[in-house]
């Protein structure tokens, strides 16, 4: 499975940006797809995760009631809806997938990554 991430850029803190990560084939629903993120000089972090069903949803703390994942079958594509952003959100954003029925929020558990996608928020 590719991925392919788009929709990064430069935006002001408060602002809104809408992410997207392109599979190369139909994901098996049994997949697991995750958005992790990583700023300069720290660590990979997860950041949300979705079941390709869309059964089972998980945030990180730090985005939970601003960002929202969601995923659409027929275009093979999952998203991640970013509002009220701040200058922390700053970061590489990386689509990830899962070939295992479950939301997890180790990096080390997906399989599969994209290349990234930049994300820079400006106070």
């Amino acid at each position: 499975v590719q991925l392919v991430e788009s929709g990064g850029g430069l935006v002001q803190a408060g602002g809104s940006l809408r992410l997207s990560c392109a599979t190369s084939r139909r994901a098996d629903s049994r997949y697991t797809m995750g958005w992790f993120r990583q700023a300069p000089g720290k660590e990979r972090e997860f950041v949300a995760a979705i079941l390709w069903t869309g059964g089972s949803i998980r945030y990180a703390d730090s985005v939970k009631g601003r960002f929202t994942i969601s995923r659409d079958n027929t275009v093979n594509t999952v998203y991640l809806q970013m509002n009220s952003l701040k200058p922390e959100d700053t970061a590489v954003y990386y689509c990830a997938a899962r070939a295992r029925w479950s939301v997890e929020i180790n990096s080390e558990q997906y399989d599969f990554w994209g290349q990234g996608t930049l994300v820079t928020v400006s106070s």
